[in-house]
């Protein structure tokens, strides 16, 4: 909802071009550490108790965001608040896995896909309402009115998915042993790494478009919106497809297929970028080839990964958010890092994103799917 307001955000506190984007780095690495603690918890005492703790922690912090008089202020309250707002994304996806198999829980995730691509269409449209009529604060004005709606959501309507009656002790010992056995576990592992570097190249986009198509490209602000918007559709689009087509085809399969898409695009467009041939319809094409993808990737690669981890739903929940958004963090990182005014950082680090993605499944999922086939013929 701040993307299209980065260049006030950067005007009202008197700082340097570019500066914005160590804000939203400091929201990744408190979404990769946060769902590390949620995923336990919510195993332990069920999913409402932390979900409602951290909705109200992260309504509270966007108070701070609101207020926060400069920009290390700024970067101290979006990492609070992402602290807070990272139990809805463990803890949904652990609930879904309650109730759900590995195909209904692709179809469920491809189904939630629908509802929140809701906000990437609408909140950097109203980010530059807000922007443009009350300044960049009242933005933040707004999350929290919607972190308090959520937790009133919670309060009200989600019943508990999980049953806590036969639950050990929560000891930390115990937690990093199930983390470090599930980092064993090559299915799972590539799975993880499979979503969360294709989800990296969402979170590159994210951090550097701002500039690219703004300032780079001269798209207006209030065009920006619709610019994301439009890639948004096409995720929320795809993932209504896969949803359907979950209907005859394994979620494994349709993984495998739409792999092949990021792992072309980007690197055509970095190709593009390097030789300083890049017109804005074909970036805009090629930027909505990748974030479409990511509507058949996300929903198959999460049901993959949760699959077999029923008991264990929120901390392998968990452990799968960290690593996709301790990802996502390096990649809007050095995207941030190695600006130099052309759009040459963002289109490499996609490019490597998807590429990484496709080599992740072939050298860690497609030998077990082999051993696994060669088994069932003996």
């Amino acid at each position: 909802m701040y993307l299209p307001a980065f260049p006030a955000l950067e005007r009202g506190l008197g700082v340097p071009h570019g500066s914005a984007e160590f804000t939203l780095a400091a929201f990744f690495i408190g979404l990769a550490l946060g769902q590390a603690v949620y995923g336990p918890l919510s195993d332990r005492f069920g999913r409402r108790k932390p979900l409602l703790a951290g909705l109200a922690l992260y309504a509270f912090a966007s108070v701070g965001c609101a207020l926060a008089g400069s920009l290390p202020a700024l970067v101290a309250w979006r990492f609070l608040q992402a602290l807070g707002g990272c139990a809805g994304m463990v803890i949904t996806r652990a609930v879904v896995r309650d109730r759900c198999g590995a195909r209904e829980a692709a179809r469920a995730f491809s189904m939630l896909l629908l509802v929140m691509g809701l906000a990437p269409i609408l909140a950097p449209l109203l980010g530059s309402w807000v922007n443009a009529a009350l300044g960049w604060r009242a933005i933040f004005v707004a999350l929290v009115a919607f972190g308090l709606a959520g937790f009133l959501a919670v309060l009200t309507r989600l019943e508990e998915s999980h049953d806590t009656r036969h639950e050990p002790p929560l000891r930390l010992g115990k937690v990093l042993r199930d983390y470090a056995g599930l980092l064993a576990n090559r299915s799972f592992l590539g799975f993880v790494l499979v979503g969360g570097l294709s989800m990296a190249g969402l979170f590159a986009y994210i951090a550097g478009s701002p500039f690219v198509l703004m300032e780079l490209y001269g798209i207006p602000a209030g065009q920006y919106g619709w610019v994301f918007g439009t890639n948004a559709l096409g995720f929320v689009a795809a993932s209504q497809v896969n949803a359907y087509l979950l209907k005859r085809h394994p979620p494994t399969e349709l993984l495998r297929r739409a792999l092949w898409l990021p792992a072309l695009a980007a690197p055509l467009l970095a190709l593009l970028a390097l030789a300083e041939w890049l017109p804005q319809p074909l970036l805009l094409a090629g930027l909505f080839a990748y974030i479409a993808s990511l509507g058949f990737l996300s929903p198959n690669s999460t049901a993959a990964a949760l699959a077999t981890h029923g008991q264990q739903a929120g901390t392998a929940s968990a452990l799968l958010g960290t690593v996709q958004f301790g990802l996502a963090t390096v990649a809007g990182a050095l995207v941030g890092a190695f600006h130099d005014g052309t759009a040459r950082p963002l289109l490499l680090v996609m490019a490597a994103c998807g590429v990484g993605a496709w080599l992740a499944y072939r050298l860690l999922i497609v030998p077990l799917e082999k051993r696994a086939h060669a088994e069932r013929l003996l």
